[in-house]
């Protein structure tokens, strides 16, 4: 039976037709059939339907007839943005080949090298594909040239498809079966079993199901079974396959990949690369996943306080669908209790906030993104802040470490000036270039990740025209020269709007967020005096204009002393509001001022 399954993934940067091409292979082995096909069929999140991309990696069991024998095809699609390169890693490990997918109108990106090394790393075996060949801009010869040296094969080994038209994915499927490898068993003289967690999502009536790749032994609904991490035990209460719906099939053989139905509805006992076996064998625990490092912070608040358990069950829920996400509780003055939350970027931070306002109807308030510093306090005291409205006063430090980033650029060669001055203006220092092809060049620079994160993607995407691909991976920590940027409404800091920012550019930030905020906020009933403030001094500031109300239009005569009594009661109510500064601030102002 073994030798009949493949296990494979595809890989490729975000937008090269993965999901296309995927489509087409469940339609000609019959997977789905035809009048139920649609388009991206294995992007079953509305988010992803919506933006076109892949959030979530979904496993799909095909079957394949060649030369007369039927072949089991396990395929896991994988997200291709650098956000979700997590979700990759994790595929990767559960399958022996991976199908490295580039768009012949784009040639090979940045994040097609980031994607490919980590392949390499857990030793699979690389099919090298082009794909939308059918397209009337397709540079067919010359993509397969660079391809194939990236890859380090002859040309002939790269295989041209289209997901449009179906072209070249029956071949692909004959390659799949004759280039990657069967999966091994290492200790089928036993009957112990071992099952490695890739994946798990949650339903209510059947709690925690997690998506499996079996390397020794076998399965069956009822087995007794065991988490080692955790030594948590459960029975199996259904097994089965991705086709690519759930479908119980009562056992999982060695090489298969499948689920488990394990009941459990507590959170916190299974996690990714955790491995599971049989209770009364003792077989050696299998390598599992770095935990995800987060390189985005940011605090999300309820608008209604009462909504506080419901935000904190939503996110545990998230997170057993999306195990990179972290988050702990915290306490504002301003916006009560809310989590303070890890994402892998800015994207991944957008696709959580959208969800939990999707999933679970919340109304919320997210502040500014940050990421971590490591502040060093006159006493010689060390703390890590993640929060900018924590970061120290100025003056109180004695040093400032940021984490960097390892980043690579490739670009055509005529845009190399535009984003060398982008670089400039991020705090970017160039190391080195390469020619990369024919008319275009590789960037490799380091650069400090609070500037990466400070809209730098969608920077270089303008100045390239879009032509231009980014993938960077963290470096250590450094010295910083940045301080806390305060924004006060009515005299008051609010801490959803403090950023840490570098000094060099603390003037043109204070000035940039008063002058928008100034443009968001709806007028009060006072006149608000909206200000940055940093290193101790006032940097910015914009008076909003209070709401007129004629409370003497009711008077239709009398002594003037009438109207002087009444315009006089007012004056002093505003005081007395302006006193106690209560500034109603809408949720959206908080979404408006995240975005640029």
């Amino acid at each position: 039976m073994l030798k009949k399954i493949r296990n494979f993934s595809i890989i490729a940067h975000i937008d090269h037709g993965k999901s296309t091409l995927a489509d087409r292979m469940l339609e000609i082995t019959h997977t789905i059939e035809k009048h139920k096909m649609k388009e991206q069929v294995l992007d079953s999140m509305e988010l992803e339907r919506e933006r076109g991309i892949t959030i979530k990696m979904q496993p799909v069991r095909m079957k394949y007839k060649k030369d007369n024998e039927e072949y089991i095809l396990n395929l896991i699609d994988t997200p291709g943005h650098i956000d979700f390169s997590y979700e990759v890693s994790r595929a990767l490990k559960a399958v022996e080949g991976s199908l490295l997918l580039v768009d012949v109108t784009q040639g090979v990106q940045a994040q097609t090298l980031t994607t490919l090394t980590m392949a390499r790393e857990f030793g699979l075996r690389i099919i090298p594909v082009l794909s939308k060949v059918d397209s009337p801009l397709a540079q067919t010869e010359e993509t397969k040239e660079e391809l194939a040296q990236l890859i380090g094969c002859d040309m002939d080994e790269v295989l041209l498809v289209s997901g449009k038209t179906g072209e070249g994915v029956e071949q692909l499927l004959c390659e799949v079966i004759k280039r990657i490898p069967a999966p091994t068993e290492e200790y089928k003289q036993t009957d112990g079993v071992r099952a490695l967690v890739f994946d798990f999502a949650y339903s209510d009536h059947r709690g925690i199901i997690v998506f499996i790749r079996v390397f020794d032994g076998s399965l069956k609904k009822g087995d007794s079974l065991k988490f080692m991490q955790s030594q948590d035990t459960f029975t199996a209460l259904e097994v089965g396959i991705f086709a690519p719906k759930e479908i119980s099939t009562g056992e999982l053989t060695a090489g298969s990949i499948g689920y488990i139905v394990t009941g459990i509805k507590k959170p916190g006992i299974v996690g990714v690369g955790d491995t599971i076996e049989k209770q009364k064998y003792l077989l050696p625990e299998l390598a599992g996943y770095m935990k995800a490092q987060p390189v985005v912070w940011a605090s999300i608040f309820p608008e209604d306080a009462d909504d506080f358990t419901v935000l904190r069950q939503a996110l545990e829920r998230l997170r057993l669908s999306d195990s990179s996400l972290s988050f702990e509780e915290e306490s504002s003055g301003t916006l009560g209790r809310g989590f303070r939350c890890g994402f892998l970027g800015m994207l991944h931070l957008e696709i959580i906030t959208e969800r939990l306002r999707r999933e679970f109807n919340l109304e919320l308030v997210v502040t500014t993104p940050s990421i971590t510093y490591e502040v060093t306090y006159n006493n010689d005291k060390v703390q890590t802040i993640y929060s900018p409205s924590l970061f120290p006063e100025h003056g109180t430090t004695k040093s400032v470490r940021e984490p960097w980033v390892d980043a690579k650029i490739i670009t055509p060669s005529k845009y190399i000036g535009q984003i060398m001055q982008l670089l400039f203006e991020h705090e970017g220092i160039a190391q080195e270039t390469d020619n990369f092809g024919e008319n275009r060049t590789t960037l490799s620079f380091i650069m400090p990740l609070r500037e990466l994160m400070r809209n730098f993607f969608d920077k270089l995407k303008s100045v390239s025209s879009g032509f231009a691909s980014l993938s960077y991976e963290l470096l250590d920590y450094r010295e910083a020269d940045v301080t806390r940027l305060d924004i006060c409404i009515a005299d008051k800091p609010v801490a959803a709007f403090a950023r840490v920012v570098s000094r060099r550019r603390v003037e043109e930030e204070a000035q940039k967020t008063v002058e928008k905020l100034h443009g968001i906020l709806p007028r009060q009933m006072f006149v608000t005096k909206i200000q940055g403030k940093a290193m101790g001094r006032i940097i910015s500031s914009r008076t909003l204009s209070a709401f007129r109300k004629d409370v003497t239009a009711k008077l239709y005569g009398g002594d003037i002393t009438r109207k002087k009594k009444l315009l006089e009661k007012q004056k002093k109510g505003k005081k007395k509001m302006k006193e106690q500064g209560r500034v109603n601030i809408p949720p959206d102002a908080f979404l408006k001022m995240m975005k640029e």
